[in-house]
Parts: structure tokens; sequence; C-alpha cells
């Protein structure tokens, strides 16, 4: 293994955009097929790298949603948070808040109570049992509208999980302008809930003015596009308003044509504050390792920059100040002593 490679396998983590359903790794998607075998996912594992083989971003939403129909029950949920965070470990990511979606399931018919029960149980597993310490962003499936918009603010602010930390709005962004969503929006950030839209990933940058101005944007989901409005760049920097970058995810989506440019590098270079994640990493073939091994290429990182890369993602976390303060203190003490 590269020393850089070895260096990042070993790194203290945290992540802040990757997606519950697509963080499902091959053997629990063939694992859920064949308990629920009336649908298009294959059940051989080696036989999901073609289905999971995108031809644009609506292909890979479709691919997505028949994944997402084989979560059916609260057994199902717990098993595939449980397994979640088990790949999390083997990566030292010490903490993620997963982009969940309530909709995506109440509306095949799990009781939005015991959706909460089984996150929250392997949430309360994981951190005992794994060291992975989970919280949640409920999101929006925007292609469902606004109905799917009520049900998850009435999700979010009724039922409020105690891993529950911020609000977000997720799905295909071209035709599902951010503005409508701007009352629920309101509701969750009343609730106190953070504001963290995806926006820009396969729009222009109007679709990041509009997820900061109408939904109160903390961090924005993506926003690949914001290299092509300077004004743009010069506010997100001003105001350090982070981006959550995913460049393979990118990639497999056709947000970008090349990996090589992926604008990750005129974001830094403009000041914008960026962390690195994974997304959907088992359906793009990677993980949270192997993006700060591509962000490393394209930034030119050494450790040191690698492990400020990591203390990013701390800083903009919605972790409380003492949790912070002691996962920066494990990336310094790591980068200190180790040896390549």
């Amino acid at each position: 293994m590269p020393a850089l490679d070895s260096f990042i396998a070993g790194l203290p983590k945290a992540e802040l955009h990757v997606h519950h359903v697509g963080s499902a790794s091959p053997r629990i998607v063939a694992e859920l097929a064949a308990r629920h075998p009336d649908g298009p996912v294959p059940t051989d594992p080696e036989a999901l790298a073609d289905f999971f083989t995108f031809r644009d971003f609506a292909h890979f939403v479709e691919v997505y949603l028949s994944v997402v129909d084989l979560i059916r029950d609260a057994e199902d949920v717990r098993l595939l948070t449980y397994e979640v965070a088990r790949d999390m470990a083997r990566q030292n990511i010490r903490y993620a808040e997963l982009t969940v979606t309530p909709y995506s399931s109440t509306r095949r018919g799990i009781p939005d109570a015991a959706f909460v029960e089984a996150i929250e149980d392997a949430r309360k597993a994981a951190e005992s049992e794994l060291g992975v310490v989970l919280r949640w962003c409920f999101d929006i499936p925007g292609e469902a509208g606004l109905a799917a918009a009520e049900e998850t603010a009435r999700i979010a602010c009724d039922l409020k999980p105690e891993g529950l930390v911020s609000f977000g709005l997720g799905g295909p962004e071209i035709g599902v302008p951010r503005g409508q969503f701007k009352p629920f929006f309101d509701r969750a950030i009343a609730a106190g809930l953070h504001s963290v839209p995806h926006a820009g990933e396969t729009t222009g940058p109007q679709t990041i003015w509009d997820a900061l101005t109408e939904l109160r944007a903390e961090r924005i989901g993506h926003g690949t596009s914001a290299t092509q409005d300077p004004r743009l760049l010069a506010h997100l920097a001003e105001h350090r308003i982070p981006l959550e970058v995913c460049p393979t995810s990118n990639l497999a989506t056709r947000a970008v044509t090349d990996l090589d440019r992926h604008p990750i590098k005129e974001m830094v270079s403009a000041g914008v504050l960026v962390t690195v994640n994974s997304d959907d990493p088992p359906m793009f073939g990677t993980d949270l390792n192997t993006e700060y091994a591509v962000a490393a290429r394209l930034l030119d990182l050494d450790p040191q920059g690698i492990a400020a890369l990591a203390k990013n993602a701390v800083d903009v976390s919605f972790m409380d100040e003492t949790a912070k303060a002691r996962l920066r203190t494990e990336i310094d003490t790591y980068t200190a002593t180790w040896r390549g």
C-alpha cells in the first residue's frame, strides 16, 4: 500500500455527506434482494457492479430507488443502518452525519415511529459496539414533491429522534426548484435543525444561490457548479459556508466528465472551505478513504494537508465543541506519530 494510502487508512475521520440507503454494501444489498426477490436488483454481489453502472444522473436515481424499495420493514432499516456503521468503522470513521430519507420508507408502509426506533437502536449499538458516532440529516426527496416535504418535516419536527441534527433536500435538481421547499426548511430550522440541502450538482450556480437565500443553507451538498460564478465563490469563502464535495460521485453521475477536471482545486484556491465525502459509496465503487486519496492527488496534499482536510470536516460538523476538540486532537496525535 502506498504511503499516503496507508496514512489515509489509519486517519481518524468524520464524514458529512453520505446517504443511508446509498451506503448499503453489495453484501447487504444482495441479502436484502434475496429477502425481497420480486424486484430488479441482482441477488449476486458480483452482478451488482454492472447494475451500479450509471448512464447519467436520471439512471442513477432509477437504480437508487430500486434499492430503496428493498427496505420494507423496520428490521431491514436496522440491519442496513448497523452494517453501514460497521463499514465506516473499518475506515476509521469516528463520526458521520448520515443522510436519511424517512419518506422513502414510510410511503412503503413502514410506520414512522418504527422507522425512527430502528435507526436510533442501530445508532446506539454502533456507538457502543463499533465506536462510530452517527447523527441524522432527514432529507426531502425532491422528486417526490411537496407531499414528501410535508411528511419529512412532520417526522423530523414531531418525532425528532435524539440523533437528528439537520434537515436536507436531495434527489434530482433539474425541474425541482429549491424555493418551493422554503416553508418546510423554515419549520425545521425553527425546531432547531441545521439546513444542509444539495445544490449545484447537476444544475448551475443559481441553484446554490437559491439554497442559500431561500433555504438558509449552512452547508451545501456538492456545490459542483459554484466555480462557474466568481461572486458565489467569494460569498462562500467570505461567509465560511462549506461545500460537501464528493468527487467520484460527481464522475459517476456525469456531473463532471473527467475526474482530473473536477473543480475542487478551484474551490480551494478561492478560499472556500471544502470537505471530502463519499455520497453513495458502494454504488459508486468507492469509500471515504478512496475519496481522500483522490482529493490528495487533485490538491497535491502531503499527510499534513490531508489531516487539515480531515479537520475541516470536524470543524464544520454539528458535533458539540468537546467532541470536536477530542477528534481534532486524535487527528493531530495520529499525524504527529505516523511514520510512512
